[in-house]
């Protein structure tokens, strides 16, 4: 049995993407639904992440848009402290998502996006039947495992990837393996070092490691000065807290850690304590492996180690393709991900939209919200007066898009404002209002669900480009 949904805008995904969308549609009261396959929305925090987790960059730019932290949230905010957040977002904005919802399918037809939903309490067929749509699921849809001769034909131990693990209370006294030198990594292995476990860590390739008050410093510059002046600062203060690390197998890339992150997408790890835990050898770092036999592992260079455990901080990879037709909106490639560059990836073609694909961490997430949900506004403005009989002029019709892709939309009786209207020309200010009282009372689709009013904050501008760089955040972290 089907049941069939109609809805202007469907958003599929209720972590931090799917919120922030939501919440910048409803400040423009426009009808949205939110479908999550899990219980509980941000089920990647609440679920599946390690416990002493924290956010690797400073609060101000991990804040979702209109909801900035209170002021003595601490700078570096607790896995606990960011879900207590997410939820009062949720709250404040009118949140509701639909849980327990799989998404089967997704194509577009006839005009409209066809969105096929497993109600997995029910057991009911939902069909969705939408304007937009939205793919909130980001870039850490599922966890990756890389695939190595004996891992799963041979290997004795426990093996997991770094979204099963909590903390180190059950690996105490063993020898643990650990895969990835990201910040899930190192984070990790500090974690297994403190419980007492004995720890490699397999470092593949050159990685930047600064401290978060470093990579803090850096990105406060970057608003003013050029990236490779701000890279040789962030080296010189890495140098004098870290001293030389490749000695203990820690190589740094060649370029420096933000131009790095330009040109490559890798971003710098922030250590948390696992470096010094490195240099005074309680932490062993390790080259790639490369066949697995029973509890022993032969890494490249030929060495070899038993090990009883094996935790995989190798990163996510995204899952659209699993449930959506990509070539239609043009918008994913074969692998799940954008085919355009930043910042021209969160939109693709028939109404189909990204957020948290961006590889931008949090910040990315906040400005792929905010774009989405003003074309979106922007879109339905024009459809309604094309059906409209007015006839709204060029200026007026740009006054009237600025109503619902900005702060205007909240201040429209501002001095500003006044003045502008006794400015205008008395059949051209009347044709304008009447339109702006149209679009704002007639319904712009038959919602299953109803949508928030104004909110407190101001929505800011549009943002269309990165000032100097993408703030840090690696593919494997939050």
């Amino acid at each position: 049995m089907e049941k069939e949904i109609k809805i202007l805008v469907l958003i599929i995904g209720a972590g931090p993407a799917g919120l922030a969308t939501s919440a910048c549609l409803n400040r423009l009261n426009i009808p949205n639904i939110v479908v999550e396959r899990d219980d509980c929305s941000a089920s990647l925090w609440k679920r599946r992440s390690y416990d002493r987790l924290k956010l690797h960059l400073a609060k101000q730019f991990c804040q979702l848009p209109h909801m900035p932290f209170p002021s003595n949230t601490p700078t570096f905010v607790s896995k606990l402290g960011f879900i207590n957040y997410l939820d009062e977002y949720a709250i404040r904005f009118n949140v509701i998502p639909r849980y327990n919802r799989n998404v089967k399918s997704a194509y577009f037809k006839d005009g409209q996006w066809i969105v096929k939903v497993v109600n997995k309490t029910t057991a009911l067929i939902e069909v969705y039947s939408a304007k937009y749509m939205v793919a909130a699921t980001g870039e850490n849809g599922e966890g990756v495992i890389p695939e190595i001769p004996g891992l799963v034909e041979s290997f004795q131990g426990e093996y997991l990837h770094s979204s099963e693990y909590k903390n180190g209370e059950k690996f105490t006294g063993k020898d643990v393996l650990v895969v990835g030198c990201g910040n899930s990594g190192m984070e990790i292995a500090y974690d297994l070092s403190k419980c007492n476990a004995k720890v490699s860590i397999v470092v593949r390739s050159p990685v930047h490691v600064l401290t978060r008050w470093i990579v803090r410093i850096g990105m406060s510059l970057l608003r003013f000065f050029p990236v490779k002046l701000v890279d040789r600062l962030c080296l010189l203060l890495v140098e004098l807290r870290f001293g030389n690390t490749s000695r203990y197998g820690l190589v740094r890339p060649k370029n420096g850690p933000f131009m790095n992150k330009l040109i490559t997408g890798r971003s710098p790890t922030i250590d948390v304590g696992c470096v010094g835990e490195i240099k005074s050898g309680k932490i062993l770092v390790v080259t790639s492996i490369k066949r697995i036999e029973g509890k022993r592992v032969e890494f490249v260079d030929g060495n070899t180690k038993n090990v009883d455990s094996i935790v995989f901080a190798t990163g996510y990879k995204s899952s659209v393709t699993k449930w959506l037709k990509v070539d239609d909106g043009d918008l994913f490639n074969a692998n799940g991900m954008p085919k355009r560059e930043f910042p021209d990836h969160w939109k693709g073609n028939n109404g189909l939209y990204s957020v948290g694909f961006g590889r931008q961490g949090l910040a990315g997430i906040s400005r792929d919200a905010q774009n989405v949900a003003r074309d979106i506004a922007s879109l339905v403005c024009q459809r309604k007066l094309s059906e409209s009989h007015y006839s709204v002029s060029p200026r007026a019709f740009l006054r009237l898009e600025y109503l619902v892709s900005s702060s205007y939309h909240e201040s429209k009786f501002t001095k500003r404002h006044c003045y502008e209207r006794k400015r205008k020309k008395p059949a051209e200010s009347d044709k304008l209002a009447s339109a702006e009282s149209k679009i704002q009372e007639e319904h712009l689709s038959e919602a299953t669900t109803s949508t928030s009013s104004s909110m407190q904050t101001a929505a800011p501008p549009p943002i269309k480009l990165l000032e100097d760089v993408i703030p840090p955040q690696e593919q494997d972290s939050f």
